[in-house]
Parts: C-alpha cells; sequence; structure tokens
C-alpha cells in the first residue's frame, strides 16, 4: 500500500510512476565510480632546492604553477650559467700565475683578447667550448636538470647533496 502510495507521488512529481533513472543522480543506490584523483600541477616551489630561509625565490615570476618543461629548462639553464661562471671565475685569477707555452708575451686581463696569440687562444676556446655544449654537455630530458650521473661513483646524488 505505501508503495502504492510512494508511487502516485513519484508519478505527480516526475511524470513516471516508474520513475526515469537519470534525475536520480544524487542517490546513494546510483553512486558512480570515482575517478582516481588527478596529481595536483607542478608547483615549482615544492621542488628541490626551494628551501630555508629564502624557500622559493622567482621575483620576476619566469616559473609558473604547471608548467614543467618550462621550469626544467631554466634549471639547466641556471645550473649551466653557474659553472660557468664558476670556471671564469678561476681562470680570472690564475691566469695571472699560469702562462701556456707560446703565450708568455700575452698580457693578464682583458687585454689578453685583444694582443695576438692571445686572441687566437680566445678563439680557439670559444670554439672549443662551443662544440663542447652542442655536442659533449647536453642535458638528458629522462633525467633531471644537471643531473650528469655519479662519475666518480661517491654515491652523492642524492636530494641532501642537490639542495
Amino acid at each position: 500500500m505505501m508503495a502504492i502510495i510512494g508511487m502516485f507521488f513519484q508519478d505527480g512529481l516526475t511524470g513516471s510512476a516508474w520513475g526515469d533513472w537519470s534525475l536520480y543522480t544524487a542517490s546513494p543506490l546510483r553512486a558512480e565510480v570515482d575517478e582516481p584523483p588527478k596529481p595536483p600541477p607542478f608547483d615549482p616551489a615544492k621542488q628541490v632546492g626551494a628551501m630555508e630561509p629564502l624557500g622559493f625565490f622567482d621575483p620576476a615570476g619566469f616559473s609558473k604553477v604547471g608548467d614543467k618543461e618550462g621550469f626544467q629548462n631554466l634549471r639547466a639553464a641556471e645550473i649551466k650559467h653557474g659553472r660557468v661562471a664558476m670556471m671564469a671565475a678561476l681562470g680570472a685569477v690564475a691566469q695571472h700565475y699560469i702562462k701556456f707555452p707560446g703565450f708568455e708575451t700575452v698580457p693578464a686581463g682583458i687585454g689578453a683578447v685583444t694582443t695576438p696569440p692571445g686572441t687566437y687562444g680566445f678563439a680557439a676556446l670559444f670554439l672549443l667550448s662551443g662544440a663542447m655544449e652542442l655536442a659533449v654537455w647536453t642535458q638528458d630530458p629522462n633525467k633531471e636538470a644537471g643531473d650528469f650521473g655519479d662519475p666518480l661513483g661517491l654515491g652523492q646524488y642524492n636530494e641532501e647533496f642537490r639542495n
């Protein structure tokens, strides 16, 4: 008896005594299987290197949330430029104390670039570094930026070492 009264009530609400199952989306009996949650978007602030006291430092806003490829490109460029700067600083100090054979008459400092044979040495160094940059020192897209492995087998390439 209660079922018949319920059917009349349902027919008055929906226009169908037997119901249209598409109208019952909130019913726990019709709950759809939930898809697994999507992973959160790439967040540069949660990457290795963002640590105290500065945290994530990007005042110009180059690294966008969700842009993993752009972030990896910027990180690889940052590491490469840092390594070039370290070698340049070492070369700036060492040039006063070390003279290669045939370059004894070349002055120390910037004057070495404009004085032969220093000009030839600079051109050779420029071409050699360009060839190494394009052919040897390339970033593997399957690895993190700056990960060139552990050539000495010391087992020191871990998250603590990278921070």
